[in-house]
């Protein structure tokens, strides 16, 4: 038997991406609902990450959505919230690739059929005075999560059509909303000059921590994702940073989700 060769990083050796995983979501839920003595139910179809979590805590604190008390998960809490008339669920504080894919294979495998991710992201390229939104069409996949799914291709992309008529839904937000490329990274800290240099070669918009994995999930199992960045910040270097305008941005945030959901729901 020969052993297959082996890189400096497991992160790089083969993955047997066609082989399917011995954990899944729907067992991980299973156990949880034997556990905590649950009954099944499913989620919205349209489903919401925050990583934040400022839009779940102004919801909660007008009164406008309710903790699911059926939700298995064993790492977060799901609220449900309507908007138009329409249910949502949401999920708070899912911050990075592998906390945002733990949780939006659990959603789809709960019932979710449409996921939109909103998160603070740092300025790379500027387009406008933060805080301003950039709809997601393709990320940088300097994290790691996305390798355990698909071969390393460089960047992660949004669908082409979603794309097109997300960004046609957005012209009526509040906030300006550019359509960009950003860089996904699992370490914020690391962000250093070199390597904002180089996204900036790349003509990238913003560094966020989700996108790149939630859009390679996206393509692997066929799921449709939206990723919106929301450029609060210069990284630290500006005299206003993280400031998101009324109610945390979570008006404005509420509007980017009303348009990527009129989307999916009116789809033809």
């Amino acid at each position: 038997m020969t052993d297959t060769p082996k890189s400096e990083s497991p992160l790089f050796e083969s993955k047997a991406f066609d082989e399917p995983s011995i954990f899944t979501p729907e067992s991980l839920l299973e156990n949880a609902r034997n556990q905590k003595e649950l009954p099944e139910r499913s989620v919205p179809d349209v489903c919401v990450l925050d990583p934040d979590g400022d839009i779940v805590r102004q919801l909660v604190e007008a009164g406008d959505a309710r903790k699911d008390p059926t939700w298995p998960g064993y790492h977060t809490d799901l609220y449900r919230f309507r908007r138009n008339g329409d249910e949502f669920g949401i999920v708070g504080c899912a911050v990075g690739a592998p906390f945002a894919v733990l949780i939006a294979e659990q959603l789809f495998a709960s019932g979710c059929q449409f996921l939109v991710s909103v998160t603070s992201s740092g300025q790379i390229i500027p387009k406008d005075d933060p805080p301003y939104f950039v709809l997601i069409e393709r990320a940088l996949r300097d994290e790691g999560t996305s390798h355990h799914y698909s071969p390393s291709a460089r960047f992660a992309t949004l669908d082409a059509d979603l794309r097109d008529r997300v960004s046609a839904a957005c012209r009526s937000v509040s906030r300006p909303v550019y359509t960009g490329t950003t860089w996904t990274t699992d370490a914020p800290f690391r962000e250093t000059q070199a390597a904002i240099d180089r996204a900036r070669s790349e003509e990238i918009l913003a560094v966020e921590m989700e996108a790149a994995a939630l859009y390679t999930l996206a393509s692997e199992r066929g799921y449709p994702i939206v990723c919106f960045a929301f450029v609060t910040n210069e990284m630290g270097q500006g005299d206003a940073e993280f400031e998101k305008g009324e109610a945390d941005g979570s008006k404005a945030a509420l509007e980017v989700v009303d348009a990527a959901a009129s989307i999916w729901r009116n789809w033809e």
